[in-house]
């Protein structure tokens, strides 16, 4: 980015900041991630995951939703590599993929969820 030439100098070395600034295609990573967790149901079925393994019949007793709902989330969260899945006869089980994104991501929402709703 030092090949930049910023219009106005204020004199904070902007660019020197950015130095090392993601790539474009990162923030589009991180945007579509934000996207299949831009739903509050989705988010609750991501963090259900994070803590156990479950099935759709249990989940949507969980959250309260039917079935076919449950499982067009469980599709989208899948498609997007954060959950994963296992046939057991003909029960499928689901539960977060075990990869270091996912954990971060686990904690950011556990974290984010204290900062606004914090405690009374």
């Amino acid at each position: 980015m030092n090949d930049k030439i910023l219009p106005h100098d204020h004199g904070q070395n902007t660019l020197q900041s950015f130095d090392h600034m993601p790539e474009i295609a990162d923030f589009q990573t991180v945007s579509d991630i934000f996207k299949q967790l831009g739903d509050g149901s989705r988010i609750r079925i991501f963090w259900i995951l994070c803590h156990c393994e479950e099935c759709v019949i249990n989940l949507s007793a969980l959250v309260d939703m039917s079935s076919p709902a449950v499982s067009h989330h469980l599709k989208q969260l899948k498609a997007g590599g954060l959950i994963v899945s296992r046939r057991e006869g003909k029960e499928v089980y689901y539960k977060a993929a075990d990869t270091e994104q996912v954990e971060l991501l686990h904690h950011a929402i556990e974290d984010l969820v204290k900062i606004a709703c914090p405690s009374k």
